[in-house]
């Protein structure tokens, strides 16, 4: 039974005296209140009105189990004070820095439809693992194998200058219009299942070590990029960007990113119910 629905309706009817006043104090129909409180006798094993004359008298045992069932309504009242409350607090999440503003605003609103208030706090791999151990979010995008992870984000590099398919080796000394161009590793993409494989392929195709760096940031490697160089990047960050994108010849590489939560609900509202949003964030292609 509704245990807290009929302790409402009958702690109404007995500051009332009276089972239809007590229904409109409790917000619902007479008849629902009846119900109720007949329904709470019978869980109680004793009636709580004396029903013979027209006012609805306490009985002796009425009047000894009123006070638990208005603490018990009390406590209820304050569940859903503190549920609303809780609903207003954000849940603040660990991104990476290279999401856009627009496609994060479309999750955050998407939130809202669902009562829940997403904030953002852009930041690369190792602070955003850092940031859900020390609990100053709720939630963190975390940098992933793509094989392990959630989401999948393929990348490429981006430049002012490209061929349908770019081949790091032809960016060896001599062999380019342009000698010596290098590609960054932006801080986004400076993690070992990443950084790593790439610095693989520099040196399985003879380029010289500084010709494949990671980026102090995300805005110096693009100043670069405009002078000629390259930025590893996701298709839909060049295409923020406004630079061309093209595939690595020698290299398949992704990032992958899964979600780092203490609460397990937390971490599948994120997966389930707006995956797809959060996905287009991250630079999954459509």
């Amino acid at each position: 039974m509704d245990l807290v629905g009929g302790c409402r309706a009958f702690v109404s009817v007995s500051e009332t005296g009276s089972f239809t006043a007590g229904a409109a104090l409790a917000r619902i129909p007479q008849p629902v209140a009846s119900r109720r409180i007949a329904a709470l006798e019978r869980h109680v094993g004793e009636r709580l009105f004396d029903r013979t004359t027209r006012r609805a008298r306490l009985t002796p045992f009425g009047r000894d189990v009123l006070p638990s069932a208005r603490r018990l309504v009390q406590l209820a009242d304050a569940m859903e004070h503190d549920a609303r409350r809780a609903r207003l607090r954000p849940v603040r999440v660990a991104v990476p820095a290279t999401c856009g503003v627009r496609d994060l605003a479309a999750l955050a609103a998407s939130a809202r439809e669902r009562s829940v208030r997403l904030e953002f706090r852009a930041a690369e791999p190792a602070e955003r693992a850092s940031l859900v151990r020390t609990g100053e979010v709720r939630a963190a995008l975390t940098a992933v194998p793509s094989e392990e992870g959630v989401w999948s984000v393929p990348l490429g590099v981006a430049g002012t200058e490209l061929g349908r398919v770019v081949y790091l080796e032809t960016l060896r000394p001599g062999r380019s219009a342009t000698p010596r161009r290098r590609v960054w590793i932006q801080p986004e993409d400076d993690v070992p299942h990443v950084r790593d494989r790439v610095l693989r392929v520099r040196d399985a195709v003879g380029l010289s070590p500084a010709q494949v760096a990671v980026a102090e940031s995300l805005t110096s490697a693009v100043a670069e990029v405009l002078a000629g160089d390259l930025l590893l990047c996701s298709l839909a960050q060049a295409e923020e960007l406004g630079l061309p994108w093209r595939p690595i010849g020698e290299l398949q590489v992704a990032r992958g990113y899964g979600v780092s939560a203490p609460l397990p609900e937390d971490a599948d509202r994120l997966c389930s119910a707006w995956g797809e949003a959060v996905g287009r964030c991250l630079g999954v292609e459509r």
